[in-house]
Protein backbone atom coordinates (compact mmCIF):
# COMPACT_ATOMS: atom_id res chain seq x y z
CA UNK A 1 0.00 0.00 0.00
CA UNK A 2 2.69 2.58 0.53
CA UNK A 3 4.42 1.79 -2.67
CA UNK A 4 0.91 2.11 -4.46
CA UNK A 5 0.88 5.71 -2.79
CA UNK A 6 4.20 6.66 -3.67
CA UNK A 7 3.67 5.49 -7.44
CA UNK A 8 0.37 7.54 -7.70
CA UNK A 9 1.83 10.67 -5.84
CA UNK A 10 4.40 10.38 -8.46
CA UNK A 11 2.08 10.12 -11.41
CA UNK A 12 -0.22 13.02 -9.94
CA UNK A 13 3.61 15.14 -9.64
CA UNK A 14 4.18 14.37 -12.91
CA UNK A 15 1.47 14.73 -14.79
CA UNK A 16 -0.69 17.19 -12.90
CA UNK A 17 1.47 20.64 -14.10
CA UNK A 18 -0.03 20.34 -17.71
CA UNK A 19 -3.58 20.15 -16.36
CA UNK A 20 -2.78 23.53 -14.08
CA UNK A 21 -0.80 25.07 -16.99
CA UNK A 22 -1.70 27.97 -19.50
CA UNK A 23 -2.75 25.52 -22.04
CA UNK A 24 -5.17 23.82 -19.03
CA UNK A 25 -8.53 24.52 -20.77
CA UNK A 26 -7.50 22.70 -24.24
CA UNK A 27 -5.85 19.79 -22.21
CA UNK A 28 -8.64 19.49 -19.77
CA UNK A 29 -10.97 19.62 -22.88
CA UNK A 30 -9.19 17.40 -24.85
CA UNK A 31 -9.35 15.08 -21.61
CA UNK A 32 -12.42 15.42 -20.92
CA UNK A 33 -13.70 14.25 -24.57
CA UNK A 34 -11.58 11.22 -24.74
CA UNK A 35 -12.99 10.10 -20.91
CA UNK A 36 -16.81 11.09 -22.53
CA UNK A 37 -16.26 9.10 -25.61
CA UNK A 38 -14.70 5.92 -23.61
CA UNK A 39 -17.85 6.19 -21.16
CA UNK A 40 -20.29 6.41 -24.64
CA UNK A 41 -18.30 2.79 -25.79
CA UNK A 42 -19.17 1.06 -21.89
CA UNK A 43 -22.89 2.55 -22.57
CA UNK A 44 -22.89 1.08 -26.35
CA UNK A 45 -21.62 -1.92 -24.63
CA UNK A 46 -24.40 -2.12 -21.89
CA UNK A 47 -26.89 -2.31 -25.11
CA UNK A 48 -25.48 -5.00 -26.51
CA UNK A 49 -25.37 -6.81 -23.50
CA UNK A 50 -29.26 -6.47 -23.46
CA UNK A 51 -29.41 -7.03 -27.16
CA UNK A 52 -27.72 -10.21 -26.80
CA UNK A 53 -30.34 -11.71 -24.91
CA UNK A 54 -33.07 -10.48 -27.26
CA UNK A 55 -31.30 -11.36 -30.42
CA UNK A 56 -30.58 -15.15 -29.16
CA UNK A 57 -34.34 -14.96 -27.53
CA UNK A 58 -35.23 -14.06 -31.37
CA UNK A 59 -33.04 -17.34 -33.23
CA UNK A 60 -34.73 -19.71 -30.31
CA UNK A 61 -37.80 -18.66 -30.84
CA UNK A 62 -37.45 -18.86 -34.97
CA UNK A 63 -38.91 -14.96 -35.09
CA UNK A 64 -38.08 -13.65 -38.47
CA UNK A 65 -39.21 -10.04 -37.46
CA UNK A 66 -37.99 -9.86 -34.30
CA UNK A 67 -34.44 -10.88 -35.81
CA UNK A 68 -34.21 -8.64 -38.58
CA UNK A 69 -35.29 -5.74 -36.45
CA UNK A 70 -32.57 -6.87 -33.92
CA UNK A 71 -29.75 -7.07 -36.40
CA UNK A 72 -30.57 -3.72 -37.89
CA UNK A 73 -30.43 -2.22 -34.05
CA UNK A 74 -27.24 -3.61 -33.67
CA UNK A 75 -25.62 -2.45 -37.02
CA UNK A 76 -26.65 0.90 -35.69
CA UNK A 77 -25.11 0.08 -32.31
CA UNK A 78 -21.97 -1.17 -34.46
CA UNK A 79 -21.37 2.58 -36.72
CA UNK A 80 -21.86 4.62 -33.38
CA UNK A 81 -19.27 2.29 -31.53
CA UNK A 82 -16.92 2.90 -34.73
CA UNK A 83 -17.16 6.78 -35.39
CA UNK A 84 -16.32 6.52 -31.50
CA UNK A 85 -13.22 4.73 -31.35
CA UNK A 86 -12.19 6.36 -34.63
CA UNK A 87 -12.29 10.10 -32.74
CA UNK A 88 -11.49 8.84 -29.52
CA UNK A 89 -7.95 7.83 -30.78
CA UNK A 90 -7.53 10.83 -32.43
CA UNK A 91 -8.10 12.93 -29.93
CA UNK A 92 -6.14 10.76 -27.94
CA UNK A 93 -3.02 10.88 -30.33
CA UNK A 94 -4.04 15.04 -29.96
CA UNK A 95 -3.56 15.16 -26.33
CA UNK A 96 -0.44 13.21 -26.23
CA UNK A 97 1.84 15.93 -28.54
CA UNK A 98 0.00 18.66 -26.87
CA UNK A 99 1.14 17.54 -23.25
CA UNK A 100 4.32 15.54 -24.81
CA UNK A 101 5.04 19.57 -25.92
CA UNK A 102 4.56 20.94 -23.03
CA UNK A 103 6.57 18.46 -20.56
CA UNK A 104 9.53 18.32 -23.01
CA UNK A 105 9.72 22.47 -22.94
CA UNK A 106 9.25 22.05 -19.29
CA UNK A 107 11.86 19.46 -18.37
CA UNK A 108 14.65 21.43 -20.92
CA UNK A 109 14.09 24.53 -19.16
CA UNK A 110 14.67 23.15 -15.83
CA UNK A 111 17.51 20.80 -17.30
CA UNK A 112 19.60 23.58 -18.94
CA UNK A 113 18.73 26.62 -16.86
CA UNK A 114 21.86 28.05 -15.72
CA UNK A 115 23.85 25.56 -16.49
CA UNK A 116 21.75 22.93 -14.45
CA UNK A 117 23.17 19.83 -16.61
CA UNK A 118 26.67 20.84 -16.08
CA UNK A 119 26.04 20.80 -12.43
CA UNK A 120 24.34 17.47 -12.77
CA UNK A 121 27.15 16.35 -14.34
CA UNK A 122 29.63 17.57 -12.03
CA UNK A 123 27.85 15.78 -8.79
CA UNK A 124 27.85 12.66 -10.81
CA UNK A 125 24.31 12.61 -11.96
CA UNK A 126 22.59 10.14 -10.50
CA UNK A 127 20.00 10.76 -13.63
CA UNK A 128 21.53 8.47 -16.38
CA UNK A 129 21.19 9.86 -20.23
CA UNK A 130 18.88 12.45 -19.77
CA UNK A 131 18.68 12.96 -23.47
CA UNK A 132 16.31 9.46 -23.57
CA UNK A 133 14.80 10.78 -20.72
CA UNK A 134 13.20 13.54 -22.42
CA UNK A 135 13.06 11.98 -25.96
CA UNK A 136 11.83 8.89 -25.11
CA UNK A 137 10.58 8.40 -21.31
CA UNK A 138 7.98 11.58 -21.60
CA UNK A 139 6.67 10.14 -24.72
CA UNK A 140 6.05 6.96 -22.84
CA UNK A 141 4.72 8.13 -19.97
CA UNK A 142 1.99 10.26 -21.09
CA UNK A 143 1.07 6.97 -24.14
CA UNK A 144 0.91 4.70 -21.07
CA UNK A 145 -0.82 7.01 -18.34
CA UNK A 146 -3.60 7.56 -20.97
CA UNK A 147 -3.96 3.81 -22.19
CA UNK A 148 -3.69 2.42 -18.68
CA UNK A 149 -5.69 5.70 -16.88
CA UNK A 150 -8.87 5.45 -19.31
CA UNK A 151 -8.66 1.35 -19.52
CA UNK A 152 -8.80 1.47 -15.62
CA UNK A 153 -11.77 3.91 -15.58
CA UNK A 154 -13.46 1.88 -18.20
CA UNK A 155 -12.67 -1.20 -16.40
CA UNK A 156 -14.56 0.60 -12.97
CA UNK A 157 -16.90 1.95 -15.32
CA UNK A 158 -18.13 -1.72 -17.09
CA UNK A 159 -17.78 -3.43 -13.15
CA UNK A 160 -20.47 -0.57 -11.81
CA UNK A 161 -22.74 -1.35 -14.61
CA UNK A 162 -22.71 -5.05 -15.05
CA UNK A 163 -22.56 -5.97 -11.45
CA UNK A 164 -25.85 -4.44 -11.29
CA UNK A 165 -27.57 -6.86 -13.82
CA UNK A 166 -25.37 -10.07 -13.42
CA UNK A 167 -26.82 -9.57 -9.69
CA UNK A 168 -30.22 -9.14 -10.82
CA UNK A 169 -29.15 -12.33 -13.35
CA UNK A 170 -28.26 -14.39 -10.07
CA UNK A 171 -31.90 -14.15 -8.26
CA UNK A 172 -33.55 -15.05 -12.16
CA UNK A 173 -31.11 -17.91 -12.64
CA UNK A 174 -29.96 -19.66 -8.80
CA UNK A 175 -27.05 -21.47 -9.23
CA UNK A 176 -28.12 -25.22 -9.52
CA UNK A 177 -25.83 -27.95 -7.84
CA UNK A 178 -26.56 -32.05 -7.66
CA UNK A 179 -30.07 -31.80 -9.04
CA UNK A 180 -31.31 -28.47 -6.16
CA UNK A 181 -31.20 -24.71 -6.95
CA UNK A 182 -29.22 -22.51 -4.21
CA UNK A 183 -30.60 -19.30 -3.52
CA UNK A 184 -27.27 -17.58 -3.24
CA UNK A 185 -27.61 -13.38 -3.50
CA UNK A 186 -25.00 -12.67 -6.30
CA UNK A 187 -23.34 -15.77 -6.57
CA UNK A 188 -22.29 -15.06 -10.71
CA UNK A 189 -20.79 -11.71 -9.01
CA UNK A 190 -18.45 -13.51 -6.29
CA UNK A 191 -17.79 -15.79 -8.73
CA UNK A 192 -16.35 -13.50 -10.93
CA UNK A 193 -14.97 -11.61 -8.13
CA UNK A 194 -12.92 -14.86 -6.63
CA UNK A 195 -11.54 -15.91 -9.93
CA UNK A 196 -10.12 -12.03 -10.61
CA UNK A 197 -8.54 -11.67 -7.37
CA UNK A 198 -6.76 -15.12 -7.59
CA UNK A 199 -5.34 -14.56 -11.14
CA UNK A 200 -4.30 -11.08 -10.08
CA UNK A 201 -2.17 -12.03 -6.97
CA UNK A 202 -0.95 -14.69 -9.46
CA UNK A 203 0.23 -12.35 -12.02
CA UNK A 204 1.50 -10.04 -9.92
CA UNK A 205 4.06 -12.79 -7.91
CA UNK A 206 5.11 -13.95 -11.93
CA UNK A 207 5.38 -10.17 -13.08
CA UNK A 208 7.16 -8.61 -10.73
CA UNK A 209 10.30 -8.63 -11.42
CA UNK A 210 9.45 -6.98 -14.68
CA UNK A 211 9.31 -3.45 -13.51
CA UNK A 212 13.15 -3.18 -12.48
CA UNK A 213 14.07 -5.29 -15.41
CA UNK A 214 12.37 -3.09 -17.42
CA UNK A 215 14.18 0.02 -15.74
CA UNK A 216 17.44 -0.83 -16.38
CA UNK A 217 16.53 -2.40 -20.24
CA UNK A 218 15.55 1.06 -20.73
CA UNK A 219 19.00 2.22 -19.31
CA UNK A 220 21.56 -0.26 -21.07
CA UNK A 221 19.46 0.66 -24.61
CA UNK A 222 20.12 4.17 -23.79
CA UNK A 223 23.97 3.72 -22.87
CA UNK A 224 24.67 1.33 -26.22
CA UNK A 225 22.78 4.24 -28.15
CA UNK A 226 24.98 6.84 -26.78
CA UNK A 227 28.28 4.64 -27.23
CA UNK A 228 27.36 4.97 -30.73
CA UNK A 229 27.15 8.71 -31.06
CA UNK A 230 30.47 8.74 -29.64
CA UNK A 231 32.04 7.23 -32.23
CA UNK A 232 30.70 8.90 -34.57
CA UNK A 233 31.39 11.74 -33.11
CA UNK A 234 35.60 11.18 -32.31
CA UNK A 235 35.44 9.01 -35.28
CA UNK A 236 39.01 10.81 -36.55
CA UNK A 237 40.72 9.87 -32.88
CA UNK A 238 39.68 6.63 -33.18
CA UNK A 239 40.80 6.00 -36.43
CA UNK A 240 44.30 7.72 -36.13
CA UNK A 241 44.37 5.70 -32.87
CA UNK A 242 43.87 2.41 -34.46
CA UNK A 243 40.85 1.79 -31.62
CA UNK A 244 38.54 0.19 -34.16
CA UNK A 245 38.58 -3.14 -32.60
CA UNK A 246 39.38 -1.75 -28.91
CA UNK A 247 35.84 0.40 -29.60
CA UNK A 248 33.71 -2.73 -31.85
CA UNK A 249 34.71 -4.97 -28.27
CA UNK A 250 33.66 -2.24 -26.14
CA UNK A 251 30.17 -1.60 -27.59
CA UNK A 252 29.67 -5.30 -28.42
CA UNK A 253 30.46 -5.11 -23.91
CA UNK A 254 27.67 -2.58 -23.85
CA UNK A 255 25.14 -4.92 -26.13
CA UNK A 256 25.98 -7.37 -23.88
CA UNK A 257 24.36 -6.04 -20.87
CA UNK A 258 21.62 -5.13 -23.44
CA UNK A 259 21.25 -8.61 -24.03
CA UNK A 260 21.51 -10.03 -21.03
CA UNK A 261 18.82 -7.62 -19.53
CA UNK A 262 16.57 -8.43 -22.77
CA UNK A 263 16.85 -12.45 -22.01
CA UNK A 264 15.89 -11.50 -18.14
CA UNK A 265 12.42 -10.18 -19.69
CA UNK A 266 11.96 -12.75 -22.13
CA UNK A 267 12.24 -15.69 -19.68
CA UNK A 268 9.71 -13.33 -17.00
CA UNK A 269 7.81 -12.61 -19.61
CA UNK A 270 7.59 -16.18 -21.73
CA UNK A 271 6.51 -17.12 -17.80
CA UNK A 272 3.45 -14.08 -17.42
CA UNK A 273 2.41 -14.76 -20.98
CA UNK A 274 2.05 -18.63 -19.92
CA UNK A 275 -0.29 -17.11 -17.18
CA UNK A 276 -2.12 -14.73 -18.92
CA UNK A 277 -2.95 -16.93 -22.12
CA UNK A 278 -3.93 -19.80 -19.78
CA UNK A 279 -6.11 -17.28 -17.97
CA UNK A 280 -7.72 -15.89 -21.12
CA UNK A 281 -8.60 -19.29 -22.57
CA UNK A 282 -10.00 -19.87 -19.25
CA UNK A 283 -12.22 -16.86 -19.17
CA UNK A 284 -13.73 -17.81 -22.01
CA UNK A 285 -15.34 -21.04 -21.00
CA UNK A 286 -15.97 -19.86 -17.32
CA UNK A 287 -19.17 -17.82 -17.88
CA UNK A 288 -20.81 -20.40 -19.67
CA UNK A 289 -19.88 -23.30 -17.29
CA UNK A 290 -20.82 -21.47 -14.11
CA UNK A 291 -24.51 -20.63 -16.16
CA UNK A 292 -24.63 -23.76 -17.65
CA UNK A 293 -26.66 -25.81 -14.86
CA UNK A 294 -29.18 -23.19 -14.54
CA UNK A 295 -29.41 -23.32 -18.60
CA UNK A 296 -30.11 -27.25 -18.50
CA UNK A 297 -32.25 -26.86 -15.50
CA UNK A 298 -34.71 -25.11 -17.60
CA UNK A 299 -34.25 -21.63 -15.44
CA UNK A 300 -33.22 -19.85 -18.48
CA UNK A 301 -33.39 -19.49 -22.18
CA UNK A 302 -30.69 -19.40 -25.03
CA UNK A 303 -30.99 -15.48 -24.54
CA UNK A 304 -30.71 -15.49 -21.14
CA UNK A 305 -27.50 -17.92 -20.83
CA UNK A 306 -25.89 -15.44 -23.37
CA UNK A 307 -26.86 -12.51 -21.51
CA UNK A 308 -25.69 -13.89 -18.24
CA UNK A 309 -22.35 -14.97 -19.89
CA UNK A 310 -21.53 -11.99 -21.55
CA UNK A 311 -22.11 -9.81 -18.28
CA UNK A 312 -20.30 -12.32 -16.11
CA UNK A 313 -17.13 -12.00 -18.69
CA UNK A 314 -17.02 -7.91 -18.56
CA UNK A 315 -17.30 -7.87 -14.87
CA UNK A 316 -14.53 -10.27 -15.01
CA UNK A 317 -12.34 -8.90 -17.44
CA UNK A 318 -13.10 -5.65 -15.59
CA UNK A 319 -12.04 -7.13 -12.46
CA UNK A 320 -8.74 -8.99 -14.32
CA UNK A 321 -7.69 -5.62 -15.35
CA UNK A 322 -4.13 -5.88 -13.59
CA UNK A 323 -3.82 -9.09 -15.00
CA UNK A 324 -4.32 -8.49 -18.44
CA UNK A 325 -2.13 -5.19 -18.35
CA UNK A 326 0.72 -6.00 -16.04
CA UNK A 327 3.38 -6.42 -18.65
CA UNK A 328 2.07 -2.66 -19.88
CA UNK A 329 1.72 -1.18 -16.24
CA UNK A 330 5.49 -2.90 -15.36
CA UNK A 331 6.53 -0.58 -18.20
CA UNK A 332 4.86 2.31 -16.72
CA UNK A 333 6.36 2.01 -13.77
CA UNK A 334 9.80 1.60 -15.10
CA UNK A 335 9.32 4.87 -17.20
CA UNK A 336 7.63 6.51 -13.76
CA UNK A 337 10.60 5.48 -11.86
CA UNK A 338 13.04 7.39 -14.49
CA UNK A 339 11.47 10.23 -14.81
CA UNK A 340 11.01 10.61 -10.80
CA UNK A 341 14.85 10.06 -10.36
CA UNK A 342 15.17 12.65 -13.36
CA UNK A 343 13.54 15.58 -11.63
CA UNK A 344 15.23 14.40 -8.17
CA UNK A 345 18.54 14.79 -10.09
CA UNK A 346 17.66 18.13 -11.70
CA UNK A 347 16.25 19.36 -7.99
CA UNK A 348 19.43 18.43 -6.70
CA UNK A 349 21.19 20.46 -9.03
CA UNK A 350 18.91 23.66 -8.41
CA UNK A 351 19.74 23.29 -4.56
CA UNK A 352 23.32 23.41 -5.08
CA UNK A 353 23.49 26.41 -7.15
CA UNK A 354 21.31 28.02 -4.01
CA UNK A 355 22.94 27.14 -1.25
CA UNK A 356 24.95 29.93 0.77
CA UNK A 357 28.54 27.78 0.81
CA UNK A 358 28.57 27.72 -2.85
CA UNK A 359 30.26 30.28 -5.17
CA UNK A 360 28.23 33.26 -6.28
CA UNK A 361 28.18 35.43 -9.15
CA UNK A 362 26.70 38.58 -8.38
CA UNK A 363 25.87 41.23 -10.96
CA UNK A 364 26.14 44.45 -9.65
CA UNK A 365 24.76 48.11 -11.13
CA UNK A 366 27.81 50.49 -11.59
CA UNK A 367 30.49 47.69 -10.99
CA UNK A 368 33.87 48.54 -12.73
CA UNK A 369 35.29 45.34 -13.55
CA UNK A 370 35.48 41.77 -12.46
CA UNK A 371 35.93 41.44 -8.95
CA UNK A 372 36.94 38.60 -6.89
CA UNK A 373 37.18 39.25 -2.78
CA UNK A 374 38.32 35.98 -1.17
CA UNK A 375 37.20 32.83 -3.21
CA UNK A 376 37.76 29.41 -2.18
CA UNK A 377 37.36 26.78 -5.67
CA UNK A 378 37.28 23.65 -4.33
CA UNK A 379 36.70 19.65 -6.49
CA UNK A 380 33.04 18.10 -5.78
CA UNK A 381 34.87 16.05 -2.92
CA UNK A 382 35.52 19.46 -1.25
CA UNK A 383 39.71 19.24 -2.22
CA UNK A 384 40.82 22.46 -2.44
CA UNK A 385 41.66 23.50 -5.78
CA UNK A 386 42.20 27.71 -6.00
CA UNK A 387 42.28 30.31 -3.28
CA UNK A 388 42.22 33.94 -5.36
CA UNK A 389 42.27 37.20 -3.03
CA UNK A 390 41.54 40.74 -3.90
CA UNK A 391 41.76 39.57 -7.88
CA UNK A 392 40.39 42.29 -10.52
CA UNK A 393 39.99 42.12 -14.07
CA UNK A 394 39.09 46.11 -15.08
CA UNK A 395 37.48 47.61 -18.08
CA UNK A 396 39.85 47.15 -20.81
CA UNK A 397 42.75 44.88 -19.24
CA UNK A 398 45.06 42.82 -20.92
CA UNK A 399 45.31 39.75 -18.36
CA UNK A 400 47.30 36.42 -18.72
CA UNK A 401 47.03 33.72 -16.38
CA UNK A 402 48.83 30.59 -15.99
CA UNK A 403 50.50 28.26 -13.82
CA UNK A 404 51.33 24.20 -13.69
CA UNK A 405 48.96 21.62 -15.96
CA UNK A 406 45.89 20.61 -13.37
CA UNK A 407 45.77 23.65 -11.04
CA UNK A 408 43.23 24.63 -11.60
CA UNK A 409 43.09 27.73 -14.19
CA UNK A 410 40.10 26.52 -16.20
CA UNK A 411 38.35 25.90 -13.21
CA UNK A 412 38.92 29.27 -12.01
CA UNK A 413 37.09 30.73 -15.36
CA UNK A 414 34.16 27.98 -14.36
CA UNK A 415 33.64 29.65 -11.11
CA UNK A 416 33.91 33.17 -12.73
CA UNK A 417 31.30 32.14 -15.29
CA UNK A 418 29.11 30.79 -12.69
CA UNK A 419 29.27 27.12 -13.89
CA UNK A 420 31.05 26.13 -11.24
CA UNK A 421 29.39 25.93 -7.69
CA UNK A 422 31.99 23.82 -5.40
CA UNK A 423 33.69 26.07 -3.11
CA UNK A 424 32.83 29.54 -1.15
CA UNK A 425 32.86 33.42 -1.86
CA UNK A 426 31.41 36.07 -4.18
CA UNK A 427 32.95 37.41 -7.78
CA UNK A 428 31.52 40.84 -8.63
CA UNK A 429 30.62 41.68 -12.30
CA UNK A 430 28.94 44.19 -14.06
CA UNK A 431 25.36 43.85 -14.47
CA UNK A 432 25.20 45.84 -17.79
CA UNK A 433 28.11 44.24 -19.45
CA UNK A 434 28.76 41.03 -21.42
CA UNK A 435 30.86 38.30 -20.68
CA UNK A 436 32.08 35.78 -23.19
CA UNK A 437 34.39 32.17 -22.13
CA UNK A 438 36.16 30.52 -25.36
CA UNK A 439 37.09 27.12 -24.16
CA UNK A 440 39.67 25.08 -25.65
CA UNK A 441 37.68 23.07 -27.85
CA UNK A 442 34.55 24.89 -29.30
CA UNK A 443 30.86 24.21 -29.26
CA UNK A 444 29.43 24.32 -33.01
CA UNK A 445 25.88 23.41 -32.88
CA UNK A 446 24.63 20.79 -35.66
CA UNK A 447 23.21 22.81 -38.65
CA UNK A 448 23.83 25.97 -40.97
CA UNK A 449 27.55 27.69 -40.63
CA UNK A 450 25.97 30.97 -40.03
CA UNK A 451 24.21 29.48 -36.84
CA UNK A 452 27.10 28.06 -35.91
CA UNK A 453 29.23 31.09 -35.92
CA UNK A 454 26.80 32.91 -34.45
CA UNK A 455 25.82 30.70 -31.52
CA UNK A 456 24.56 31.20 -28.86
CA UNK A 457 22.91 34.39 -30.61
CA UNK A 458 19.68 33.20 -32.54
CA UNK A 459 20.50 32.22 -36.70
CA UNK A 460 20.52 35.01 -39.02
CA UNK A 461 20.98 37.12 -36.20
CA UNK A 462 24.54 38.53 -37.69
CA UNK A 463 24.44 40.05 -41.29
CA UNK A 464 25.73 37.64 -43.74
CA UNK A 465 28.52 39.73 -45.03
CA UNK A 466 29.72 40.43 -41.49
CA UNK A 467 30.07 36.99 -40.85
CA UNK A 468 31.87 36.25 -44.17
CA UNK A 469 34.17 39.71 -43.09
CA UNK A 470 35.09 38.54 -40.16
CA UNK A 471 35.74 34.30 -41.19
CA UNK A 472 38.33 36.17 -44.09
CA UNK A 473 39.50 38.15 -40.97
CA UNK A 474 40.03 35.21 -38.95
CA UNK A 475 42.37 33.33 -41.89
CA UNK A 476 38.83 31.04 -42.81
CA UNK A 477 37.86 32.37 -46.31
CA UNK A 478 37.49 29.12 -48.26
CA UNK A 479 34.02 29.17 -45.85
CA UNK A 480 32.75 32.43 -46.59
CA UNK A 481 31.28 30.50 -49.24
CA UNK A 482 29.45 28.03 -47.24
CA UNK A 483 27.22 30.08 -44.75
CA UNK A 484 23.96 28.13 -45.76
CA UNK A 485 25.31 25.07 -45.49
CA UNK A 486 24.31 22.22 -43.04
CA UNK A 487 26.82 20.06 -41.31
CA UNK A 488 28.25 18.34 -38.47
CA UNK A 489 30.70 21.48 -38.34
CA UNK A 490 32.81 19.47 -35.00
CA UNK A 491 33.83 16.78 -37.34
CA UNK A 492 34.59 18.55 -40.08
CA UNK A 493 36.83 21.21 -39.27
CA UNK A 494 39.83 20.76 -37.70
CA UNK A 495 40.34 21.82 -33.71
CA UNK A 496 42.80 24.74 -35.44
CA UNK A 497 39.87 26.05 -37.97
CA UNK A 498 36.87 25.61 -34.94
CA UNK A 499 39.59 27.73 -32.77
CA UNK A 500 39.34 30.40 -35.57
CA UNK A 501 35.61 29.71 -36.15
CA UNK A 502 35.84 30.95 -31.97
CA UNK A 503 37.45 33.83 -32.43
CA UNK A 504 35.21 34.70 -35.10
CA UNK A 505 32.35 34.02 -32.82
CA UNK A 506 33.74 36.74 -30.12
CA UNK A 507 34.31 39.54 -32.52
CA UNK A 508 30.88 39.88 -33.85
CA UNK A 509 29.38 39.26 -29.98
CA UNK A 510 32.24 42.11 -29.29
CA UNK A 511 31.67 41.08 -25.31
CA UNK A 512 33.27 43.67 -22.72
CA UNK A 513 35.48 40.95 -21.16
CA UNK A 514 36.51 37.85 -22.92
CA UNK A 515 37.89 34.81 -21.33
CA UNK A 516 39.93 32.78 -23.39
CA UNK A 517 41.17 29.19 -21.68
CA UNK A 518 43.42 28.20 -24.51
CA UNK A 519 41.45 29.06 -27.34
CA UNK A 520 44.61 29.08 -28.81
CA UNK A 521 46.58 26.44 -28.22
CA UNK A 522 45.90 24.43 -31.11
CA UNK A 523 47.44 27.44 -33.48
CA UNK A 524 50.66 27.81 -34.59
CA UNK A 525 52.83 30.72 -32.61
CA UNK A 526 52.20 33.02 -35.50
CA UNK A 527 48.72 32.06 -36.48
CA UNK A 528 48.08 32.47 -32.67
CA UNK A 529 50.08 36.08 -32.70
CA UNK A 530 47.91 37.21 -36.00
CA UNK A 531 44.34 36.11 -34.02
CA UNK A 532 45.30 38.07 -31.04
CA UNK A 533 46.03 41.71 -33.09
CA UNK A 534 43.00 41.23 -34.58
CA UNK A 535 40.56 40.97 -31.33
CA UNK A 536 42.99 43.84 -29.87
CA UNK A 537 41.90 45.81 -32.99
CA UNK A 538 38.46 44.31 -33.39
CA UNK A 539 38.02 44.93 -29.41
CA UNK A 540 39.78 47.39 -28.19
CA UNK A 541 38.01 48.29 -24.99
CA UNK A 542 37.47 44.75 -24.49
CA UNK A 543 38.88 43.51 -21.06
CA UNK A 544 40.95 40.02 -22.64
CA UNK A 545 41.89 37.86 -19.82
CA UNK A 546 43.71 34.59 -21.10
CA UNK A 547 44.92 31.28 -19.85
CA UNK A 548 48.09 30.35 -21.93
CA UNK A 549 51.23 28.32 -21.51
CA UNK A 550 53.65 29.93 -24.56
CA UNK A 551 55.83 32.79 -23.70
CA UNK A 552 55.00 34.13 -26.71
CA UNK A 553 51.84 35.36 -25.41
CA UNK A 554 53.39 37.31 -22.75
CA UNK A 555 53.92 40.29 -25.38
CA UNK A 556 49.63 40.90 -25.87
CA UNK A 557 48.60 41.40 -22.23
CA UNK A 558 49.78 44.07 -19.25
CA UNK A 559 49.31 41.66 -16.35
CA UNK A 560 50.33 38.67 -15.15
CA UNK A 561 48.51 35.93 -12.64
CA UNK A 562 50.42 33.09 -11.79
CA UNK A 563 48.76 30.22 -9.66
CA UNK A 564 51.41 28.41 -7.20
CA UNK A 565 51.36 25.54 -4.91
CA UNK A 566 50.11 26.25 -1.39
CA UNK A 567 49.01 23.52 0.59
CA UNK A 568 46.59 21.02 -1.14
CA UNK A 569 45.11 24.33 -3.64
CA UNK A 570 46.78 26.38 -5.39
CA UNK A 571 47.01 30.60 -4.75
CA UNK A 572 46.59 33.37 -7.46
CA UNK A 573 49.29 35.85 -7.68
CA UNK A 574 49.85 38.92 -9.79
CA UNK A 575 53.33 38.24 -10.99
CA UNK A 576 55.63 41.15 -12.63
CA UNK A 577 54.46 43.85 -14.85
CA UNK A 578 54.43 42.81 -18.51
CA UNK A 579 54.67 45.19 -21.49
CA UNK A 580 51.59 46.38 -23.12
CA UNK A 581 52.03 47.14 -26.28
CA UNK A 582 51.95 43.72 -28.63
CA UNK A 583 54.96 42.86 -31.46
CA UNK A 584 54.04 44.11 -34.95
CA UNK A 585 53.01 41.54 -37.89
CA UNK A 586 55.73 39.75 -39.15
Amino acid sequence: MTRLIATLSAIWRLASPYFRSGERRPGRLLLAAVIGIELGTVAITVLVNQWNNRFYTAIQDRSWDSFVSELLYFCGLAAAYIVLSVYQLYLNQWLQIRWRRFMTARYLDHWLEAGNHYRMQLMGDAADNPDQRIAEDIRLFIEKTLDIGIGLLSSMVTLGSFVVILWNLSAHAPLHLFGSAWAIPGYLVWAALIYALLGTFAAHLIGRPLINLNFKQQRFEADFRFDLVRVRENGEQIALLGGDTAERNRLLDRFGAVMGNWYAIMTRQKKLSFFTAGYGQVSTVFPIVVVSPAYFAGAMNLGGLVQTATAFGSVQQSLSFFVTSYRQIAEWRAVIDRLTGFERSIAAGRALAAQPQTIKVEPRTGQSGVEVAALDVHLPSGTPLVVAENLKFGDGDRVLVNGPSGAGKSTLFRAISGAWPFGAGAIAVPADKSVMMLPQRPYLPIGSLIAAVGYPAPPNHFGAADVRAVLEAVGLGALAGRLDEEAHWSSMLSLGEQQRLAIARAILHAPDYLFLDEATASLDEASEAALYRLLHERLPRAAIISIGHRSTLRAFHGRSFVLEREGQGHRIRESVILPATAPAAG
